[in-house]
């Protein structure tokens, strides 16, 4: 009897892993497409586009009046709109999917609902037309996947709890059956998107207004998968969906989630405002672009249409922009994974699907790069798109690669290097670090060699330079000398020594793509800057305020610009600094960074925005 019950649970556990392996096996395959499509484009687009105000937001924030904000439903023409030209313009930029708003906060459908109460663009606004079926007819003719955003809170519909900030319809746990209504109707849309439109994905946002139970979301689901069981979900259904959101805030790790997407504006707003000139550049958006495959994500970035359909010019030029890119780096984009860890390589990379591939992203001109703790030395080095560059490699004992880069033609926003491996290749975790002694740097007659190997073992916590005999200002030194001291290396120390002397382990990985120090008072932080940057470097999650930038040794003081900071949120927006060409140091050019106070760092989860104010 005992041997029996003891088969028939042996029996009963291998039936479960069985149906859990078979579950994950059905979802990894749902998600594929998804996971490799690396690029899509969101597409706010509402009234709202009227008079360049926030969508819902405005009238929820009570800076117009709910009569006020509806009024643009009289003058919402899409006079203009050419639904083929969006989808050529979203497949031009490199994207695989795109969704749009049928419906935001404020309740306004863009297709023809037929649902209780439901405000709608045919019915209601002067374009007295469905603007919706025409795009998504166009969309899954391109061969994009079809993504639909969808609003659970309707703050303008008679049936929802919540109309403003300050005013509510009702009490729920009062008055269930209205409540129940209201469920009834955003899940009688839901049918009909279903029905019609057949998406791929669906995006849903503003779970936070009510419980799961409340929402009814397993219900919705179930309802979904009933339709497509193979439809994508976003996790704005109250943890019901299959990729995490983070929103704006680029993440500094990357998200622990198997699948996630950054959605992410081109200036400050998700619909057209015409007075938000806040536009990121085409490389900044590259260059996330390059941050977010690193980490194994996609990016889902928005526009913003006019009202009468037109796509606004600035955005326009960034797609296609971001086209040039991608078509040229297609395998270094689609069908990758996350990349090998800052400690083996101190920039951003990617791993092909088949992982004998390795991509870095240089996001600056320079004569080398390393990667430590390399198992194996690869087969070939390339760069993408140009046959003619040179890329001598180096292995060394300690399994460290040198990649010496000759006659290359930098791309001018992100250049990727292609590493080729014969068999799967090892990225140690616990790597035997290159030697580091300052006696041995000085005799290095490569300076920008020796600067390297001198700022990795500072930024790694071996600060060579104490007990040197450094100052702190570069004066009246007394280092160590012999007939084979590389003076340019001296020198080098000397105009730098405020970045060496006493300085402390830089920046853990995801907030700088590149080798960092820390003042011992923690209140200043030193940027090394190799080569030429094709554009602004960026720094993520610090807390502080910036009381000033400068370039170490020159005294030039630095602007930069801070975007994506929300003023109500903890939050820290992405940092950009500028630094003149001409007073980059050829070596190695050293930024100070001074704080308010101690540096504190942002290293939470990135997640959904749940306000707006």
């Amino acid at each position: 009897m005992r041997n029996k019950l003891f088969k028939a649970l042996f029996l009963g556990v291998i039936l479960s892993v069985s149906s859990t392996t078979k579950a994950q096996s059905a979802d990894h395959k749902k998600m594929e497409w998804f996971k490799n499509a690396k690029l899509g484009i969101f597409i706010h687009w509402g009234i709202y586009s009227v008079n360049g105000i926030s969508e819902s937001w405005s009238f929820f924030n009570n800076y117009v009046n709910h009569e006020s904000y509806m009024k643009q439903l009289d003058h919402f023409s899409a006079s203009n709109y050419q639904p083929e030209q969006w989808v050529n313009l979203i497949k031009e930029s490199g994207a695989k999917y795109a969704v749009i708003t049928t419906k935001h906060h404020d309740g306004v459908s863009l297709w023809n609902s037929q649902s209780e109460n439901a405000i709608t663009v045919p019915k209601k606004a002067l374009a007295k037309k469905d603007v919706l079926t025409p795009f998504l007819y166009q969309l899954k003719n391109s061969g994009l996947k079809t993504g639909l955003y969808f609003s659970l809170p309707d703050w303008s519909h008679p049936f929802y709890d919540i109309n403003t900030r300050t005013k509510k319809r009702y009490d729920i746990k009062k008055a269930p059956q209205r409540w129940q209504s209201f469920v009834n109707y955003y899940q009688s849309q839901l049918n009909e998107l279903s029905i019609q439109y057949k998406p791929d994905l669906l995006w849903f946002d503003g779970d936070w207004e009510h419980t799961s139970e409340e929402w009814k979301a397993s219900q919705t689901l179930d309802l979904l998968k009933s339709y497509n069981s193979n439809i994508i979900i976003n996790s704005r259904l109250n943890n019901h969906g299959d990729y995490d959101t983070p929103e704006q805030g680029i993440p500094v790790i990357a998200p622990q989630a198997s699948y996630w997407e950054l959605c992410y504006t081109m200036n400050d707003s998700w619909g057209y405002q015409p007075y938000d000139d806040n536009y990121k550049t085409s490389n900044m958006i590259i260059r996330t672009l390059a941050d977010v495959i690193s980490m194994g994500g996609n990016l889902l970035l928005d526009i913003g249409p006019k009202s009468d359909g037109t796509i606004p010019e600035k955005q326009a030029q960034i797609l296609k922009d971001l086209g040039q890119w991608t078509s040229k780096h297609t395998t270094a984009i689609y069908d990758t994974n996350r990349g090998i860890p800052f400690e083996n390589y101190k920039g951003k990379s990617a791993l092909s699907t088949s992982g004998k591939s390795l991509f870095l992203y240089l996001e600056e001109a320079k004569s080398f790069t390393k990667i430590y703790g390399l198992g194996a030395k690869p087969i070939s080095a390339k760069i993408i798109g140009d046959s003619k560059a040179a890329i001598k490699m180096d292995y060394s004992q300690e399994k460290t690669l040198t990649l010496n880069f000759q006659n290359t033609k930098f791309d001018k926003d992100v250049t990727v290097v292609e590493i080729s491996f014969e068999t799967l290749p090892q990225f140690l975790a616990d790597f035997k670090q290159e030697k580091a002694s300052l006696p041995d740097l000085l005799k290095n007659q490569n300076t920008q060699s020796a600067v390297y190997d001198m700022t990795n073992a500072l930024h790694s916590g071996n600060n060579v330079t104490n007990n040197s005999g450094l100052t702190h200002d570069g004066l009246d030194m007394s280092l160590k000398k012999t007939s084979q001291t590389n003076p340019e290396t001296i020198n080098w120390m000397s105009k730098h020594a405020e970045a060496l002397f006493e300085t402390e382990k830089g920046l853990p990985d995801g907030h700088y793509p590149g080798m960092s120090a820390l003042s011992k008072d923690k209140q200043t932080l030193y940027l090394f800057v190799e080569g030429t940057p094709t554009g602004p470097i960026a720094l993520k999650g610090i807390k502080n305020d910036i009381a000033r930038i400068r370039i170490v040794g020159d005294g030039t003081l630095l602007s930069h610009k801070i975007y994506n900071k929300l003023y109500w949120s903890d939050r820290p927006g992405i940092i950009y600094i500028d630094i003149p060409k001409e007073r980059l140091d050829k070596n190695m050019t050293v930024i100070a960074v001074l704080l308010n106070k101690p540096l504190e760092l942002y290293r939470e989860k990135v997640g959904a925005i749940e306000n707006n104010l």
